[in-house]
């Protein structure tokens, strides 16, 4: 039975991230620079990463609470070795409605039947160009757009529902929103621009590098008329356009110039279990150790409810009123927590 928890600000808990590796075979100077994450990069041991029992344990303490989408991320949530047996566990828990991953889809052809088999709903494949030479130069290692593209075609034929993301940076990548819009417009595949984000330490974020969405939506209007259309439910992060006279859609999360803190229902669970209340949190609160310390679901489902009612967390929106002054803080990485 469901019993819907709400934070400090009324917001509900919904939906839950876990991320179930940090590693990933990408190096993308926005997530995993790899002049940080070099060779040495001390990544988490086996042991310390959720178990699939440990996950699905959490998963039904989170659906008692109102979670009813599961969203697996990483890293790069691929290289967890047998992914497909966690989803077929996550599908067999009472109050999930929707299982989706994120994944920059270089291993997706080789696992789509596999994961869709096993109940996993949809997947968001990262892609930020069409470019070859760009593209390989922005993943860090030479990953050809051919790889992403035929993962992205492999998961539609399996039969998942399929969006692609791209992070827009001014300077980087920002040429390639049309031709994007132009080639994801014809396959019929939702394309969502999202703003390039302060996520983590490590991605030299600065406020100009940042493309508004509105500019995006005008440079496409102008080529292709756009129309808005009304969001799906309460706490959809992607403004919602559709290309006029057709049901084809893009999306565009605005995440520094129009904050969507006031409607956030996410939770995030990292690799070795620790619950973060925001996307830019400093720390999270550890569920592993109750777990393996032999802690019943009711004790740690207390722990969590304590967790979210205090949650206060608006960081974006902080961020919006304040960037010139916001002082340095020290952020979760993106690749430890997912997107």
């Amino acid at each position: 039975m469901q019993n819907h928890v709400l934070d400090a600000r009324n917001r509900p808990l919904r939906d839950l991230r876990i991320s179930v590796t940090d590693k990933c075979n990408f190096r993308c100077q926005y997530c995993m620079p790899a002049d940080i994450f070099g060779p040495d990069y001390p990544f988490l041991p086996q042991h310390k990463l959720l178990s699939f029992e440990e996950i699905t344990r959490l998963t039904k303490i989170f659906t008692s609470l109102g979670v009813e989408k599961i969203r697996i991320t990483g890293g790069e949530p691929l290289m967890r070795k047998d992914l497909p047996e966690l989803i077929a566990m996550i599908r067999q828990v009472d109050g999930v409605r929707d299982i989706a991953m994120t994944t920059n889809g270089s291993l997706l052809a080789k696992h789509a039947h596999a994961l869709k088999a096993a109940g996993l709903d949809r997947v968001t494949v990262s892609l930020d160009s069409l470019d070859r030479e760009r593209f390989g130069n922005m993943n860090g290692r030479g990953y050809e757009v051919e790889t992403i593209i035929q993962g992205i075609d492999a998961a539609a034929a399996a039969g998942l529902s399929v969006k692609i993301n791209m992070v827009v940076q001014r300077g980087v990548n920002d040429q390639d929103v049309l031709p994007m819009a132009i080639f994801f417009r014809e396959k019929g595949y939702t394309l969502r621009f999202i703003e390039f984000m302060d996520v983590g330490n490590s991605n030299g974020w600065k406020l100009d590098q940042v493309v508004p969405s509105q500019e995006i939506v005008e440079l496409i209007h102008a080529h292709m008329p756009l129309e808005p259309i009304d969001p799906n439910y309460f706490g959809e992060v992607a403004s919602r356009y559709r290309y006029v006279g057709t049901t084809q859609e893009i999306g565009l999360i605005s995440s520094v110039t129009q904050a969507f803190c006031s409607t956030c229902t996410r939770a995030r669970l990292s690799a070795e279990g620790k619950l973060y209340n925001c996307l830019f949190a400093s720390v999270g609160e550890d569920l592993r150790a109750p777990m393996r310390e032999g802690k019943s679901d009711e004790e740690i489902r207390e722990q969590i409810v304590d967790i979210w009612q205090k949650r206060d967390d608006r960081y974006s929106e902080i961020r919006l009123s304040n960037t010139p002054d916001l002082p340095p803080r020290s952020k979760v990485e993106m690749s430890h927590i997912g997107g």
